[in-house]
Protein backbone atom coordinates (compact mmCIF):
# COMPACT_ATOMS: atom_id res chain seq x y z
CA UNK A 1 0.00 0.00 0.00
CA UNK A 2 1.30 3.18 -0.93
CA UNK A 3 0.64 6.42 1.47
CA UNK A 4 1.23 10.23 0.54
CA UNK A 5 1.64 13.00 3.43
CA UNK A 6 1.02 16.69 2.85
CA UNK A 7 2.07 18.24 5.50
CA UNK A 8 4.30 21.50 6.89
CA UNK A 9 6.67 22.50 9.56
CA UNK A 10 7.53 26.06 10.03
CA UNK A 11 8.48 28.62 12.63
CA UNK A 12 5.06 30.26 12.50
CA UNK A 13 3.15 26.29 11.77
CA UNK A 14 4.97 24.96 14.26
CA UNK A 15 6.38 20.79 13.98
CA UNK A 16 2.99 19.32 15.25
CA UNK A 17 1.39 18.70 12.23
CA UNK A 18 4.39 17.02 10.71
CA UNK A 19 5.37 14.82 13.70
CA UNK A 20 1.82 13.42 13.72
CA UNK A 21 1.67 12.45 10.15
CA UNK A 22 5.23 11.02 11.00
CA UNK A 23 3.30 9.27 14.23
CA UNK A 24 1.05 7.45 11.69
CA UNK A 25 3.58 6.58 8.81
CA UNK A 26 5.94 4.66 11.16
CA UNK A 27 2.96 2.53 12.05
CA UNK A 28 2.08 1.89 8.36
CA UNK A 29 4.97 1.29 7.20
CA UNK A 30 5.63 -1.36 9.98
CA UNK A 31 2.32 -2.89 8.12
CA UNK A 32 4.29 -3.00 4.92
CA UNK A 33 2.94 0.55 3.70
CA UNK A 34 5.14 2.61 1.79
CA UNK A 35 5.05 6.47 2.87
CA UNK A 36 5.96 9.69 1.10
CA UNK A 37 5.96 13.05 2.09
CA UNK A 38 5.46 16.36 1.06
CA UNK A 39 6.54 19.21 2.17
CA UNK A 40 7.14 22.96 1.46
CA UNK A 41 10.56 24.21 2.40
CA UNK A 42 9.53 26.92 4.93
CA UNK A 43 12.01 28.57 7.23
CA UNK A 44 12.16 25.63 10.18
CA UNK A 45 10.98 23.03 8.06
CA UNK A 46 11.20 19.50 9.09
CA UNK A 47 12.25 17.97 5.78
CA UNK A 48 15.73 16.64 7.74
CA UNK A 49 13.56 14.73 10.27
CA UNK A 50 11.17 13.25 7.86
CA UNK A 51 14.20 11.71 5.78
CA UNK A 52 16.24 10.84 8.80
CA UNK A 53 13.31 8.84 10.00
CA UNK A 54 13.84 6.72 6.88
CA UNK A 55 11.09 8.52 4.20
CA UNK A 56 10.97 10.34 1.28
CA UNK A 57 9.90 13.44 1.52
CA UNK A 58 9.72 15.35 -1.64
CA UNK A 59 10.76 19.93 -1.07
CA UNK A 60 8.54 21.79 -2.65
CA UNK A 61 9.70 25.39 -3.40
CA UNK A 62 9.79 28.42 -1.16
CA UNK A 63 7.16 30.54 -3.37
CA UNK A 64 4.72 33.78 -3.19
CA UNK A 65 1.19 33.18 -1.88
CA UNK A 66 -1.17 35.69 -3.89
CA UNK A 67 -2.27 39.17 -3.06
CA UNK A 68 -5.09 39.50 -0.03
CA UNK A 69 -7.39 40.80 -3.46
CA UNK A 70 -6.69 37.19 -4.73
CA UNK A 71 -7.51 35.43 -1.64
CA UNK A 72 -11.00 36.28 -0.47
CA UNK A 73 -12.48 32.95 -0.28
CA UNK A 74 -9.57 31.46 1.41
CA UNK A 75 -9.45 29.41 4.35
CA UNK A 76 -8.23 31.58 7.47
CA UNK A 77 -4.62 29.96 7.45
CA UNK A 78 -4.40 29.98 3.74
CA UNK A 79 -0.94 32.10 3.97
CA UNK A 80 0.52 29.14 5.72
CA UNK A 81 0.78 27.46 2.39
CA UNK A 82 3.43 29.66 1.21
CA UNK A 83 1.53 29.47 -2.20
CA UNK A 84 -1.87 29.62 -3.98
CA UNK A 85 -3.69 26.41 -3.26
CA UNK A 86 -4.23 25.82 -6.98
CA UNK A 87 0.22 26.17 -7.45
CA UNK A 88 0.28 23.68 -4.32
CA UNK A 89 -2.07 21.20 -6.09
CA UNK A 90 -0.17 21.27 -9.06
CA UNK A 91 3.25 20.74 -7.68
CA UNK A 92 1.68 17.98 -5.30
CA UNK A 93 0.35 16.28 -8.17
CA UNK A 94 4.14 16.45 -10.00
CA UNK A 95 5.68 15.58 -6.66
CA UNK A 96 3.38 12.30 -6.69
CA UNK A 97 4.38 11.27 -10.27
CA UNK A 98 2.52 8.62 -11.84
CA UNK A 99 2.69 6.43 -8.90
CA UNK A 100 -1.39 6.60 -7.43
CA UNK A 101 -1.22 6.41 -3.76
CA UNK A 102 -3.68 4.51 -1.91
CA UNK A 103 -4.37 7.27 0.78
CA UNK A 104 -3.26 10.79 0.22
CA UNK A 105 -3.36 11.89 4.45
CA UNK A 106 -3.76 16.05 4.22
CA UNK A 107 -2.53 17.70 7.38
CA UNK A 108 -2.54 21.24 7.05
CA UNK A 109 -4.68 24.01 8.50
CA UNK A 110 -4.47 26.41 4.79
CA UNK A 111 -6.07 23.99 2.57
CA UNK A 112 -9.32 22.73 2.00
CA UNK A 113 -12.12 21.23 -0.47
CA UNK A 114 -10.99 23.15 -4.07
CA UNK A 115 -7.37 21.71 -3.09
CA UNK A 116 -8.56 18.26 -2.19
CA UNK A 117 -11.27 17.96 -5.05
CA UNK A 118 -8.17 18.53 -7.77
CA UNK A 119 -5.90 16.34 -6.12
CA UNK A 120 -8.01 13.25 -4.27
CA UNK A 121 -9.01 12.21 -7.90
CA UNK A 122 -5.25 11.23 -8.50
CA UNK A 123 -5.70 8.84 -5.45
CA UNK A 124 -7.15 6.19 -3.88
CA UNK A 125 -8.95 8.01 -0.71
CA UNK A 126 -7.91 11.00 1.20
CA UNK A 127 -7.77 10.99 4.36
CA UNK A 128 -7.47 14.93 6.33
CA UNK A 129 -6.70 15.82 9.84
CA UNK A 130 -8.21 18.89 10.99
CA UNK A 131 -8.53 20.22 14.49
CA UNK A 132 -10.44 23.64 13.57
CA UNK A 133 -13.44 22.40 11.46
CA UNK A 134 -14.06 25.82 9.83
CA UNK A 135 -13.55 25.04 6.09
CA UNK A 136 -15.29 22.41 4.23
CA UNK A 137 -13.56 19.30 2.89
CA UNK A 138 -13.45 17.12 -0.13
CA UNK A 139 -12.63 13.52 1.50
CA UNK A 140 -13.04 10.17 2.44
CA UNK A 141 -12.22 10.17 5.78
CA UNK A 142 -11.62 13.04 8.29
CA UNK A 143 -9.81 12.50 11.79
CA UNK A 144 -10.14 15.11 14.72
CA UNK A 145 -8.44 13.92 17.70
CA UNK A 146 -9.28 17.23 19.87
CA UNK A 147 -11.44 16.79 22.80
CA UNK A 148 -14.85 18.70 22.95
CA UNK A 149 -15.06 17.87 19.03
CA UNK A 150 -18.36 16.73 18.22
CA UNK A 151 -19.59 15.03 14.35
CA UNK A 152 -22.15 17.69 14.25
CA UNK A 153 -19.44 20.50 13.90
CA UNK A 154 -18.43 19.09 10.55
CA UNK A 155 -22.08 18.42 9.09
CA UNK A 156 -22.33 21.32 7.15
CA UNK A 157 -18.76 20.99 6.43
CA UNK A 158 -18.59 17.24 4.17
CA UNK A 159 -20.97 15.30 2.82
CA UNK A 160 -22.83 13.42 4.91
CA UNK A 161 -21.25 10.18 3.37
CA UNK A 162 -17.87 10.31 4.87
CA UNK A 163 -16.56 9.05 7.73
CA UNK A 164 -15.37 10.90 10.74
CA UNK A 165 -13.14 9.75 13.55
CA UNK A 166 -13.58 12.33 16.36
CA UNK A 167 -12.15 12.65 19.99
CA UNK A 168 -8.70 11.92 21.65
CA UNK A 169 -10.03 7.92 21.14
CA UNK A 170 -7.97 8.46 18.02
CA UNK A 171 -5.24 10.56 19.00
CA UNK A 172 -1.77 10.03 17.41
CA UNK A 173 0.47 8.67 19.48
CA UNK A 174 4.02 6.79 19.33
CA UNK A 175 3.84 3.06 20.49
CA UNK A 176 6.17 4.06 23.26
CA UNK A 177 3.47 6.45 25.22
CA UNK A 178 1.22 3.58 25.46
CA UNK A 179 4.14 1.43 26.68
CA UNK A 180 4.77 3.75 29.27
CA UNK A 181 1.22 4.17 30.48
CA UNK A 182 0.99 1.87 33.24
CA UNK A 183 3.80 2.30 34.47
CA UNK A 184 3.91 6.08 34.67
CA UNK A 185 0.35 6.17 36.39
CA UNK A 186 1.27 3.52 38.94
CA UNK A 187 3.71 6.34 40.18
CA UNK A 188 1.11 8.88 40.23
CA UNK A 189 -0.89 8.88 43.28
CA UNK A 190 0.72 11.11 45.98
CA UNK A 191 3.59 11.74 44.45
CA UNK A 192 5.54 15.01 45.43
CA UNK A 193 6.83 17.44 43.15
CA UNK A 194 10.38 16.45 42.19
CA UNK A 195 11.21 16.72 38.72
CA UNK A 196 9.47 19.59 36.45
CA UNK A 197 8.96 18.71 32.72
CA UNK A 198 8.25 22.35 30.55
CA UNK A 199 7.68 21.53 26.92
CA UNK A 200 6.21 24.79 24.93
CA UNK A 201 6.53 23.07 21.21
CA UNK A 202 8.89 22.09 19.01
CA UNK A 203 9.59 25.89 17.69
CA UNK A 204 8.07 27.84 20.68
CA UNK A 205 8.39 31.14 18.06
CA UNK A 206 6.92 33.48 21.22
CA UNK A 207 9.95 32.34 23.64
CA UNK A 208 6.98 30.95 26.01
CA UNK A 209 9.82 28.87 27.59
CA UNK A 210 11.76 31.87 28.45
CA UNK A 211 8.82 33.58 30.11
CA UNK A 212 8.55 30.40 31.70
CA UNK A 213 11.39 29.92 33.55
CA UNK A 214 11.82 33.41 34.49
CA UNK A 215 8.62 33.13 36.52
CA UNK A 216 9.92 30.14 37.98
CA UNK A 217 12.84 31.50 39.23
CA UNK A 218 10.27 34.19 40.97
CA UNK A 219 8.02 30.85 42.26
CA UNK A 220 8.17 28.70 45.62
CA UNK A 221 9.07 25.79 43.91
CA UNK A 222 9.61 22.71 45.91
CA UNK A 223 13.15 22.74 47.22
CA UNK A 224 15.41 20.07 45.37
CA UNK A 225 12.82 20.00 42.32
CA UNK A 226 14.90 19.94 39.18
CA UNK A 227 13.32 21.35 35.74
CA UNK A 228 13.75 19.94 32.04
CA UNK A 229 13.14 22.01 29.15
CA UNK A 230 12.91 20.36 25.82
CA UNK A 231 13.25 22.09 22.68
CA UNK A 232 13.80 21.39 18.94
CA UNK A 233 16.88 22.43 17.02
CA UNK A 234 15.06 25.06 14.39
CA UNK A 235 13.68 27.22 17.60
CA UNK A 236 15.06 30.14 17.05
CA UNK A 237 15.65 31.09 21.24
CA UNK A 238 17.43 27.93 21.93
CA UNK A 239 20.65 29.59 23.03
CA UNK A 240 19.17 31.84 25.38
CA UNK A 241 17.32 29.47 26.70
CA UNK A 242 20.41 27.86 27.36
CA UNK A 243 21.69 30.71 28.67
CA UNK A 244 19.12 31.26 31.08
CA UNK A 245 18.99 28.06 32.18
CA UNK A 246 22.95 28.44 33.10
CA UNK A 247 22.05 31.64 35.06
CA UNK A 248 18.76 30.32 36.79
CA UNK A 249 19.47 29.27 40.75
CA UNK A 250 17.01 26.16 39.66
CA UNK A 251 18.83 23.37 38.35
CA UNK A 252 17.69 23.20 34.66
CA UNK A 253 18.78 21.08 31.90
CA UNK A 254 17.66 22.09 28.18
CA UNK A 255 17.37 18.93 26.09
CA UNK A 256 17.33 19.23 22.20
CA UNK A 257 16.51 16.47 19.83
CA UNK A 258 14.76 14.32 22.36
CA UNK A 259 14.52 10.58 21.17
CA UNK A 260 12.51 9.24 24.15
CA UNK A 261 10.05 11.31 25.32
CA UNK A 262 7.70 9.06 26.37
CA UNK A 263 10.06 8.23 28.85
CA UNK A 264 10.81 11.77 29.80
CA UNK A 265 7.14 12.97 30.46
CA UNK A 266 6.84 9.51 32.43
CA UNK A 267 9.69 10.28 35.02
CA UNK A 268 7.95 14.08 35.12
CA UNK A 269 5.90 14.53 38.20
CA UNK A 270 4.23 17.31 36.24
CA UNK A 271 4.63 19.24 33.64
CA UNK A 272 4.51 22.85 31.38
CA UNK A 273 3.63 22.86 28.12
CA UNK A 274 1.70 24.27 25.58
CA UNK A 275 -1.94 23.35 24.25
CA UNK A 276 -1.55 21.40 21.54
CA UNK A 277 -0.72 17.84 20.48
CA UNK A 278 1.26 17.21 23.27
CA UNK A 279 -1.47 17.37 25.36
CA UNK A 280 -2.43 13.68 24.28
CA UNK A 281 0.72 12.67 25.25
CA UNK A 282 0.59 14.05 28.68
CA UNK A 283 -2.80 12.58 29.28
CA UNK A 284 -1.69 9.18 28.39
CA UNK A 285 0.83 9.19 30.75
CA UNK A 286 -1.35 10.85 33.18
CA UNK A 287 1.18 13.91 33.31
CA UNK A 288 -0.55 16.24 35.74
CA UNK A 289 -0.34 19.68 33.11
CA UNK A 290 -0.07 23.14 33.30
CA UNK A 291 -0.91 24.50 30.05
CA UNK A 292 -0.19 27.80 28.10
CA UNK A 293 -2.64 28.79 24.79
CA UNK A 294 -0.16 29.90 22.34
CA UNK A 295 -2.18 30.30 19.42
CA UNK A 296 -5.91 31.09 19.22
CA UNK A 297 -6.69 27.18 17.48
CA UNK A 298 -5.25 25.30 20.64
CA UNK A 299 -7.99 27.93 22.54
CA UNK A 300 -11.09 25.43 22.47
CA UNK A 301 -8.48 22.48 22.98
CA UNK A 302 -7.47 24.12 26.73
CA UNK A 303 -11.30 24.41 27.60
CA UNK A 304 -12.19 21.54 27.03
CA UNK A 305 -9.30 20.00 29.13
CA UNK A 306 -9.81 22.28 31.85
CA UNK A 307 -13.85 21.52 32.02
CA UNK A 308 -12.70 17.62 32.39
CA UNK A 309 -10.07 18.49 35.10
CA UNK A 310 -7.05 17.79 33.32
CA UNK A 311 -5.25 20.35 33.48
CA UNK A 312 -4.68 23.82 34.57
CA UNK A 313 -4.29 26.96 32.06
CA UNK A 314 -2.09 30.33 32.24
CA UNK A 315 -2.40 32.57 29.83
CA UNK A 316 0.80 33.66 27.77
CA UNK A 317 0.53 37.04 28.51
CA UNK A 318 0.03 35.99 32.61
CA UNK A 319 3.02 33.81 32.99
CA UNK A 320 5.06 36.19 35.11
CA UNK A 321 2.25 36.74 37.67
CA UNK A 322 0.13 33.25 37.31
CA UNK A 323 2.58 30.75 37.71
CA UNK A 324 3.46 31.91 41.20
CA UNK A 325 0.47 31.97 42.10
CA UNK A 326 -0.10 28.60 41.06
CA UNK A 327 2.66 26.92 42.79
CA UNK A 328 1.87 28.70 45.95
CA UNK A 329 -1.56 27.50 45.61
CA UNK A 330 0.37 24.05 45.07
CA UNK A 331 1.89 23.74 48.43
CA UNK A 332 0.94 21.75 51.05
CA UNK A 333 -1.51 19.75 49.25
CA UNK A 334 0.45 19.36 46.11
CA UNK A 335 -0.05 15.23 46.09
CA UNK A 336 -3.65 15.57 46.03
CA UNK A 337 -3.40 18.59 44.02
CA UNK A 338 -1.20 16.77 41.59
CA UNK A 339 -2.95 13.22 41.80
CA UNK A 340 -6.30 14.54 40.76
CA UNK A 341 -4.70 16.31 37.84
CA UNK A 342 -3.38 12.87 36.84
CA UNK A 343 -6.51 10.88 36.98
CA UNK A 344 -8.37 12.87 35.20
CA UNK A 345 -6.00 13.13 32.47
CA UNK A 346 -5.76 10.00 32.36
CA UNK A 347 -9.40 9.21 31.47
CA UNK A 348 -9.18 11.23 28.33
CA UNK A 349 -6.33 8.91 26.03
CA UNK A 350 -5.35 5.57 26.19
CA UNK A 351 -2.72 5.87 23.93
CA UNK A 352 -4.11 3.34 21.47
CA UNK A 353 -5.21 5.76 18.83
CA UNK A 354 -2.55 5.35 16.23
CA UNK A 355 -3.90 1.73 16.11
CA UNK A 356 -7.39 2.47 15.18
CA UNK A 357 -6.63 5.32 12.70
CA UNK A 358 -4.41 2.60 11.03
CA UNK A 359 -7.31 0.12 11.10
CA UNK A 360 -9.75 2.19 9.50
CA UNK A 361 -7.23 3.05 6.57
CA UNK A 362 -6.23 -0.49 6.21
CA UNK A 363 -9.96 -1.78 6.04
CA UNK A 364 -11.47 0.92 3.82
CA UNK A 365 -8.31 -0.23 1.49
CA UNK A 366 -9.14 -3.71 1.52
Amino acid sequence: MRIAFRADASLEIGTGHVMRCLTLADALRSRGALCQFICREHPGNLLDVVRQRGFTAVALPRTQYPAAADTAADPPHAAWVGAAWEADAQQTLAALGTARPDWLVVDHYGLDERWESAVGPHCGNVLVIDDLADRPHACNLLLDQNLGREPQSYAALLPASEGLLIGPRFALLRPEFAACRQQSLARRNGARLAHLLVAMGGADQHNATGLVLEALAASPVPPGCRVTVVLGPHAPWLEQVRAQAVRSVLPITVLCNVRDMASLMADADAAIGAAGCTSWERCCLGVPALIVVLAANQMQNAVALQKAGAVDVLSLGGISQELPRWFANLSGGAGASLAALSASAARIVDGLGTERVCSRLLEASC
